[in-house]
């Protein structure tokens, strides 16, 4: 019996077809990967689409736009700063929240923040700009304001230092030699930062 090649080929499994919550959350993941690796400017609903393996109207039909997309990636995608660490130290707690937030800002979503706030226009910019102070900005001072309120309780830090301007310390300094210095926050840097900055900020008089 001479039996045919093609029906001596095995069977090919056909692709199960993702729908809800499984397409979006490919969807977004693969805009993530085109800002990671393209940029704002390189990354199109089509590249997306194909990053997906979707088509393009899927995209479409749930981000009408390139910016509603993005925004959604990044606010899925950013890591979470939850609760800050307590080791019984000030410096070892700002050390420790200042390499989480560190380790944020060089995330894959984190890459996808930066290249978004470097390349777009004002006008772009803000459309993004809740997503940068709901996910980045706002959660680092929540936690810095953690770490300073208990070391004001351990009697580490001066009670007048938990203050807006103190609070904006790290993220103001993280962001600006992050862009304008293209500073890589090495765990020296951060360490430079913590004492040569924050701690003669919060000490006590007299210590």
């Amino acid at each position: 019996m001479v039996t045919s090649r093609w029906s001596a080929a095995p069977a090919q499994a056909a692709s199960p077809r993702r729908r809800g919550a499984v397409l979006e959350r490919a969807i977004l993941d693969a805009a993530l990967e085109q800002l990671s690796t393209v940029g704002w400017s390189g990354l199109t609903m089509e590249g997306v689409a194909a990053g997906a393996q979707t088509g393009k109207a899927a995209v479409y039909r749930r981000w009408p736009s390139k910016e509603d997309l993005v925004v959604d990636a990044l606010k899925a995608g950013l890591p979470r700063l939850d609760a800050a660490a307590d080791l019984g130290d000030v410096r070892e707690d700002l050390l420790a929240l200042v390499r989480r937030a560190r380790d944020a800002m060089y995330s894959r979503p984190g890459f996808a923040l930066r290249s978004v706030i470097h390349e777009c226009d004002t006008m772009q910019a803000e459309r993004f700009h809740s997503v940068i102070v709901e996910g980045v900005v706002e959660p680092t001072i929540r936690l810095l304001r953690e770490v300073i309120d208990r070391g004001i309780r351990r009697g580490e830090v001066r009670a007048d230092a938990a203050n807006g301007y103190v609070f904006d310390a790290v993220p103001a300094m993280m962001m600006y030699r992050s862009k304008m210095c293209g500073c890589e926050w090495t765990d020296r840097e951060i360490e430079e930062m913590v004492d040569q900055l924050m701690m003669p900020l919060l000490r006590p008089s007299g210590v």
